[in-house]
């Protein structure tokens, strides 16, 4: 019986406000977010160099305004600027900071999408083709908030001796807010879902498989990193103890050790595809030879492998990258079937094309200059990342989807 009486009256207030919510000024709105994402990761980074400050010697030397100034060149790091450290220029990026900001960048472009969804034309407008400015509009404001922040960062931060590049680090701004921060506001305003509903079936299987395989690449290369340095744990341990560090300085690397354990990550990637990566100028570390020369004392490290031949079962790790892609895209195709040999052939080598190219593309961001000399070449060699990855997941990426086809003919 009380489903016949009639709705409360609030009912539709509470209706009008949440419409109304979802109404708000979008360059507020667009803007302030930017300035939050920046500043959320910004003051974490200023923490950190406090932090910092205060372990190195409990705060004896310098003063609380060197860590946040360390803390704030971190920062302007994470987003490619690079710094002189010493008259040496280090460009290599602390991919664990970026990602940090990363996420920061998604969370908040979600919630900003769905601030502003109710901006524009409705669903029907758009697929009638009405154009929609929603989305560009709020991700450039959304950069332009976040670039500021870089700005003054930059201007209080650096000095001659650091000569961090503000141009690299508005550069990585805008393709971090673009790329991240534009899919987050475009999926949580309910745009993406609307877009995509107009792509092709196989073009939209083809880059589930392809962000699948990407994804499940990386756990595993992140693995077979944590099992190297399992492996060689005392040469770790080694390397902490002949630097003789008091308990607060052992603690800040540990901490740079996890901020590029994403590049180190990376770098295993290379290394199981094939062409491996530099340590320095005139060394090749990959599963058939390894060439190593001088290096830092740093415990990371301890989990390259050893100078000189390979042994045999290095080798049985190169199978990793097609066996994973043909996992991935079989499991991702089996939402997306199909009953044609050539469909799902195309399915397949898309997803590994694509795949590639992704990870290739985190592979150049991995590497660059840690220091003097031979140390400003370390990194994965790109190029050949992207042949080998082309062919390696290409060719997973078919087996799989073929897979895939034949288990769903054999269903139907």
């Amino acid at each position: 019986m009380t489903s016949l009486l009639p709705a409360p009256r609030r009912t539709r207030s509470d209706a009008a406000r949440a419409d109304a919510a979802h109404r708000r000024p979008l360059v507020l709105l667009a803007t302030l977010a930017g300035v939050t994402a920046a500043g959320a990761t910004l003051v974490v980074c200023l923490a950190g160099g406090v932090v910092g400050w205060f372990l190195t010697d409990a705060g004896a030397h310098g003063a609380p305004r060197d860590g946040l100034r360390v803390g704030a060149l971190g920062w302007l790091m994470a987003h490619g600027s690079g710094v002189n450290v010493s008259g040496a220029q280090v460009t290599a990026v602390p991919l664990g900071l970026s990602l940090l900001a990363a996420v920061v960048v998604w969370r908040l472009g979600l919630r900003l999408g769905d601030s502003v969804s109710g901006h524009g034309p409705d669903a029907d407008a758009i697929a009638d083709g009405e154009r929609d400015w929603t989305v560009p509009v709020a991700t450039a404001l959304f950069a332009a908030g976040y670039a500021a922040v870089a700005l003054v960062t930059h201007h209080l931060a650096s000095s001659p001796a650091t000569a961090p590049s503000l141009s690299r680090s508005l550069f990585w701004t805008v393709l971090m807010c673009g790329l991240v921060g534009g899919a987050a506001i475009a999926v949580g305003s309910g745009r993406a879902a609307i877009w995509t509903s107009f792509l092709p079936i196989s073009l939209r299987a083809s880059a589930a498989a392809a962000w699948r395989t990407l994804l499940w690449y990386v756990v595993v290369s992140a693995v077979v990193l944590g099992g190297a340095l399992v492996v060689d744990w005392d040469g770790a341990v080694n390397v902490m103890s002949q630097l003789h560090t008091s308990p607060g300085a052992a603690t800040l690397l540990v901490g740079l050790c996890v901020l590029v354990t994403p590049n180190a990550t990376l770098f295993t990637g290379s290394y199981l595809l094939g062409p491996g990566f530099a340590v320095g100028s005139h060394t090749l570390v990959t599963p058939t030879a390894v060439v190593l020369g001088p290096l830092p004392m740093f415990p990371l490290l301890a989990a390259l492998p050893d100078d000189g031949a390979t042994p045999g079962w290095a080798v049985a790790l190169l199978a990793l990258p097609p066996l994973v892609a043909a996992v991935a895209v079989f499991r991702t195709l089996r939402r997306y079937p199909t009953s044609r040999w050539d469909e799902a052939a195309l399915r397949g080598v898309g997803a590994g094309l694509g795949c590639a190219v992704a990870f290739t593309l985190l592979a150049a961001l991995a590497g660059g200059a840690v220091g003097p000399g031979r140390m400003a070449d370390v990194g994965p060699l790109v190029f050949q990342v992207l042949l080998h990855g082309i062919a390696t997941f290409g060719i997973g990426g078919l087996i799989g989807a073929l897979l895939a086809t034949w288990r769903h003919r054999r269903t139907v």
